[in-house]
């Protein structure tokens, strides 16, 4: 690209294609994990600087990691009908804007927690930074179909970081959290990749419905929806929440399952996406159930 496109670009882009490049619904459900591992992690209210810096550095670092996952994956988002309309393919940004916004967003990020909160939660936000953006985006996306399953221990690891950044340890009962989120991730993204399977194949990604076909994915959808099941059960057996949280629980996987199950036994085009969406509702609700048991009177939960 010459200099004067790279002005013209410059001169082009606007705050949008800047904002759009952190996912910022993505980030806004990292950032709710977040925010309830830091407020579980202590019976009370946690420290301002934990809750308010803590949360910052780590919205951050989502950021910057969602910002370089669009220069990486620029090629292929531009063969993707879900995503040619991004800034990079559409145009809008050059690669590099986008790798120094991401820069500085991380820079910023580590700066944050390193400063105002503890060295273990920055050091345990940039090692998830990197697992996202370089390894998942350059290794695991395009080396195996059990990418989302490995790959899923960075988008688990909001909750346990906000933990850490209130009590400078890691806490059994954070990595309960994390557990949940990392069952959670599988049912969750191959859904959506049953719907986008076309798009995937074109785009040489050996997603799960790629490689092994759909109805070997809708079984695999189930059986994690099912152990996703048992294991959010986990935090009112270790005593860690209470009964508000278990009939959430309940409810709320009662109606994840029914998705799973409608998506293996009576599949309809509109299910795959129907489960996606729900998705990521069930896990909002179920990480506001925990908050809500938390802070509620004993007595009742």
């Amino acid at each position: 690209m010459s200099q004067s496109n790279v002005h013209a670009l410059a001169a082009s882009a606007s705050w949008r294609d800047y904002f759009e490049l952190t996912k910022p619904r993505v980030v806004a459900l990292i950032v709710l994990t977040a925010v309830v591992g830091t407020l579980l992690a202590t019976r009370g209210l946690p420290p301002l600087d934990a809750l308010i810096f803590g949360n910052l550095g780590i919205a951050l670092a989502a950021a910057s990691a969602a910002a370089i996952n669009h220069v990486l994956d620029r090629r292929i988002d531009a063969r993707m009908a879900r995503t040619r309309t991004r800034p990079l393919p559409a145009g809008h940004l050059a690669p590099a804007q986008a790798l120094a916004f991401a820069l500085l967003l991380g820079v910023i990020s580590m700066v944050i927690l390193v400063a105002f909160v503890n060295v273990l939660t920055a050091a345990l936000t940039f090692a998830s930074l990197i697992v996202y953006a370089v390894v998942y985006t350059v290794w695991l996306k395009r080396a195996t179909p059990q990418n989302i399953v490995i790959g899923g221990a960075a988008g688990a690891a909001p909750p346990v970081l906000g933990w850490v950044a209130v009590t400078n340890h890691i806490d059994p009962q954070a990595l309960l959290l994390f557990l949940i989120i990392f069952a959670w991730t599988p049912p969750h993204f191959w859904a959506l990749a049953i719907a986008r399977r076309h798009d995937y194949a074109k785009a040489d990604i050996p997603m799960l419905p790629v490689t092994h076909g759909v109805e070997f994915t809708r079984l695999h959808v189930l059986l994690y929806t099912v152990l996703l099941s048992v294991i959010t059960l986990l935090p009112y057996m270790t005593g860690m929440s209470g009964l508000i949280y278990l009939a959430a629980a309940v409810l709320l996987n009662g109606r994840f399952l029914w998705h799973a199950i409608a998506l293996k036994f009576a599949p309809r085009d509109e299910q795959p996406m129907r489960m996606f969406r729900f998705s990521i509702t069930y896990l909002m609700w179920l990480f506001l159930a925990l908050l809500l048991d938390h802070y509620l009177p004993t007595t009742l939960s």
